[in-house]
């Protein structure tokens, strides 16, 4: 029970820094003329922060379902 509630936090602080530093098109530089409004695909850090940040919600979930489940046996 302890190894999951240290693994969530664990997990919950990883995915709370991935979706913080993904880049978002649009934001001040918008307002400005800056966004290019165009359609772009993810290359490099920036895909990988996206797959990161899926798999890391899916542990967050799956976490959270296995401390419900252990803490009521």
């Amino acid at each position: 029970m302890k190894f999951i509630t240290i693994a969530q936090i664990v997990v919950s602080l990883l995915l709370v820094v991935s979706i913080l530093l993904q880049n978002r098109g649009s934001g001040l530089s918008a307002a400005f003329g800056g966004d290019f409004g165009g359609y772009y695909t993810k290359r490099g850090v920036e895909k990988f922060l996206f797959f990161s940040s899926i798999f890391l919600g899916v542990c967050f979930i799956g976490l959270a379902i296995a401390m419900v489940v252990f803490q009521n046996q």
